[in-house]
């Protein structure tokens, strides 16, 4: 062949990097250098020794890693902005692990002082790093590929062949073909000094300038988010006003008055299961059917709102997170007055087949005698009774197939009237009596039209009907596209690094002893690679036309054959 290519290195010689390659083999990476010193004791020395340290990419990758575990503890513990709830349910039922888990704020992860800590720290250290590397890739940018170094032989790409044609032809021919594929090129002497690769450094840089864009839209997202929940049952309604939430949090930039007016109302929701078969009772059907508006005077849409397709409007997304059954109730007083009707949501106590429990509450009842008499029912409420010998109060099944609502009948102060908060589910029972007839307590299965009557004539409670709820979270999280766009810069940036190779090309043509021009070819990329012998190969070939292969030139051993040849005429005879 015309050109031979090889990635042969001498191993007795020292690596490309050293002295004899000079600028040729510096500045293929923005990467600082690191100079191992230590530093003069006193404030100042040792506060720029903690800056190199902290603004290092090793330190980085390490504050990286440290915030990925520290948010490991967020998905596996209750937190506090997500289900208070779980949380005291937690607490209670871990009394030892409960109090050190509230110490380290493992229930408010995201908000606590030592993950708070490592993101400042990650995002002060990647600053550090990309301004240095920056500016130093707008300089490599702006300047030009370095020269050739004075031993190409040593590089681990080489080439070599002589050729007929001038020196200046060659390096003109070598810098057209460069260009053409995309070399930066010059020509320095004897030489064309050429680079290519310049977004493997660019990707670098995107992918950690992405990560500063990440965290400034989490930081965004924390501070300017609000997020609250409603319960409502089937015909009721929300409207987006700090009131109207059945708990809200915010950020601390967060200002309540600028909620977004909208609202909207459950109409129906709509629930099918599996019937029979391996599957049976898993959910196939989870809908809730709504009509919304936005803005003061908006007009009304409907639609549906699903598990993962939540619902855009305002700005804001509402999420469908659960539902279970609301008990439709009347309850009348002593003297015959109707003090309470609606439907009253009971929260499942079995996810699978909503075996259910809550409470009624009717604070301004009273007696036949017009006397203050606030009543209280607790109880359960099953979709599908299992029917009678079925040995407890259990659903069978999640669907409306065989309804019944057990009550247990209070009566005196609820304590509603103390101003404390108290929970809507639950009873306090602390100052109420429970009625008794014989010594027995008064409690009543009833299906849907049966009515249960209290003692001494104060009143009865009838059961109408069943009505289903869902439950909502209405959130408002600024920065997510922010953080979205930084999601897929820091992709794209990681594929260029991973997958663009940074090399230099140099090729070098001089007048050889004889006056024929010697040509050689070298490489040399930031790291490793099998592609850049070929690449080298590719050049050679390409070059071949406007310089050609000389013949090689004679040895003195095979000249003083052809002399004995010729002056031995019996040996020609013979042949």
């Amino acid at each position: 062949m015309a050109a031979k290519t090889d990635t042969h290195r001498d191993t007795h010689s020292d690596p490309p990097q050293d002295a004899d390659l000079g600028a040729a083999g510096s500045q293929l990476s923005t990467a600082p250098k690191e100079e191992v010193s230590f530093p003069s004791l006193g404030p100042i020395g040792w506060a720029r020794w903690f800056w190199r340290q902290l603004t290092s990419m090793r330190v980085a990758l390490i504050l990286l890693f440290l915030l990925s575990l520290g948010a490991v503890p967020g998905s596996l513990i209750p937190q506090t902005s997500i289900d208070p709830v779980k949380v005291d349910q937690f607490q209670k039922q871990h009394d030892i692990l409960g109090p050190i888990y509230d110490k380290l704020g493992m229930f408010h992860v995201y908000s606590s002082v030592w993950f708070s800590a490592i993101y400042l720290l990650l995002f002060i250290s990647l600053i550090g790093c990309i301004v240095p590397r920056t500016w130093q890739f707008v300089g490599q940018l702006r300047g030009r590929p370095p020269g050739a170094p004075r031993r190409l032989t040593r590089l681990p790409a080489y080439a070599t062949w002589r050729t007929t044609a001038e020196p200046e032809q060659v390096l003109q021919a070598a810098q057209r073909t460069l260009k053409k594929r995309r070399f930066r090129s010059h020509i320095v002497g004897t030489s064309v000094a050429s680079e290519k690769g310049y977004l493997r450094e660019a990707g670098n840089l995107v992918f950690h300038i992405a990560l500063i864009v990440m965290l400034v839209a989490f930081a965004i997202g924390n501070l300017w988010k609000s997020e609250g929940g409603k319960l409502i049952a089937e015909g009721d309604g929300f409207s987006n006003s700090l009131t109207q939430f059945d708990d809200f949090k915010s950020g601390s930039f967060f200002d309540t008055n600028d909620l977004e007016p909208f609202g909207f109302q459950l109409d129906k929701f709509v629930a099918t299961y599996e019937r029979g078969g391996p599957q049976n009772g898993t959910p196939r059907i989870f809908r809730a059917d709504v009509t919304y508006f936005s803005g003061a005077d908006g007009k009304e849409h409907k639609t549906s709102i699903k598990v993962n397709e939540p619902l855009d409007i305002g700005g804001d997304r509402v999420y469908l997170l659960s539902h279970g059954y609301a008990p439709d109730v009347t309850v009348k007083d002593g003297t015959g007055k109707v003090v309470y009707e609606g439907a009253v949501p009971f929260l499942p106590q079995d996810p699978k087949n909503f075996t259910s429990s809550g409470v009624v509450k009717v604070p301004g009842a009273k007696t036949k005698d017009g006397k203050k008499n606030q009543l209280g029912f607790q109880g359960f409420f099953v979709p599908t009774f299992g029917g009678k010998g079925s040995g407890s109060m259990f659903s069978v099944f999640p669907a409306l197939d065989n309804p019944r609502l057990t009550l247990t009948a209070y009566h005196g102060d609820l304590g509603v009237d103390s101003g404390l908060p108290q929970n809507v589910y639950q009873l306090e029972t602390k100052n109420l009596k429970q009625y008794k007839v014989d010594g027995r307590a008064v409690a009543q299965m009833m299906s849907p039209g049966q009515s249960m009557k209290l003692p001494n004539g104060d009143g009865s409670i009838k059961f109408n009907g069943v009505k289903q709820w869902a439950s909502f979270k209405i959130a408002h999280q600024p920065g997510n596209g922010l953080a979205l766009g930084g999601a897929v810069a820091a992709l794209l940036g990681l594929a260029g690094s991973l997958f663009i190779q940074r090399r230099r090309v140099w090729v070098r043509a001089e007048p050889g002893p004889d006056g024929v021009t010697v040509v050689e070819l070298a490489g040399l990329g930031r790291s490793e690679s099998t592609k850049l012998p070929e690449e080298l190969a590719d050049l050679a070939y390409a070059l071949q036309p406007e310089a050609p292969q000389a013949p090689e030139p004679a040895s003195e051993e095979t000249e003083k054959s052809e002399e004995t040849e010729k002056s031995d005429p019996s040996e020609g005879a013979r042949a």
